[in-house]
């Protein structure tokens, strides 16, 4: 196993890089803790490198990480306490520090997925709201998420960290004008939902059983008045009075299962006598 013991070492320079900052077409990342690097095997990304402490590789847990890094083809290092303690972008390292390749969907594949839920994040500049938005995704079954105008990256490492190995399942879209991804949802009958503290077509009441993109606003100004009037309809949360808002990533959240629960009730009831569902379609296999 390889061991790193300088502070130049071009792996401790790449990951100290990505901390600070992606450039717009970057697909590398950084993977902080053991969590977030078996989410990221586990997911099937390309997994180019996984540096450990002396402790962690000599533990069963962290025998089984690099050997699973090892059969998916990473490079596996270890590294000095003081030189590992540079390559984590956290101030209490985990002992685990790795980097992969994810890249971002582009706007169309993402709308084209179905069934269409899409939760649009429009200037949220908080890269741990970010990561939450894409948790509350992948948990509510969204299609995708996209990062409108100036948007936290949601694979810098903080919003990785947020998204606890959501941002490897559903599609993420970055650097997109609110404008684009409105007329790309219209043009694939997309309805769009501007989210609104008040005056909205309550949550609870809005159909969301169809295609669907709810825009969230960011922290504190949420979305700006011409948003609002270019989406096809305004929703709003219900809240107590004196609550003047929701923080975005809960409002996501919402959002996502109101539309998550409605869909599961329009599915057809499950067969009465406990039939299976071949019995009950007559034989026939595959989705009706």
């Amino acid at each position: 196993m390889k061991r790193i013991t300088s502070r130049q070492n071009p792996l401790v320079r790449l990951l100290r890089q990505l901390a600070r900052a992606r450039a717009a077409d970057e697909t590398a990342i950084v993977l902080d803790g053991a969590h977030l690097v078996g989410e990221a095997l586990s997911a099937g990304l390309r997994v180019r490198v996984v540096a450990v402490s002396d402790a962690i590789a000599a533990s069963d847990e962290g025998r089984r990480l690099l050997d699973g890094a090892r059969e998916a083809g990473a490079d596996v290092v270890t590294a000095a306490g003081d030189i590992l303690d540079l390559m984590s972008p956290t101030e209490t390292p985990s002992g685990v520090v790795g980097v992969a390749d994810a890249a971002a969907w582009a706007l169309p594949a993402a709308l084209d997925r179905r069934p269409a839920l899409v939760l649009a994040a429009v200037d949220v500049q908080e890269p741990g709201n970010a990561g939450a938005i894409v948790r509350a995704a992948d948990a509510s079954g969204a299609s995708a998420v996209v990062f409108c105008g100036a948007s936290a990256d949601p694979f810098g490492w903080k919003a990785l960290r947020g998204s606890m190995g959501s941002a490897f399942r559903v599609p993420l879209v970055r650097r997109v004008a609110v404008e684009a991804l409105i007329d790309g949802c219209r043009q694939r009958g997309i309805r769009t939902w501007a989210a609104i503290p008040r005056g909205g077509t309550g949550l609870f009441e809005a159909d969301l059983r169809g295609p669907t993109c709810v825009l969230l606003g960011g922290e504190g100004g949420g979305l700006g008045p011409d948003v609002a009037t270019r989406a096809d309809g305004r929703l709003t949360i219900p809240m107590r009075q004196g609550v003047e808002s929701l923080n975005v990533a809960v409002a996501a959240a919402l959002a996502g299962y109101e539309a998550f629960r409605q869909r599961e009730h329009a599915r057809p009831p499950a067969p009465a006598g406990g039939a299976t569902a071949r019995q009950a379609s007559g034989g026939r296999h595959g989705r009706t």
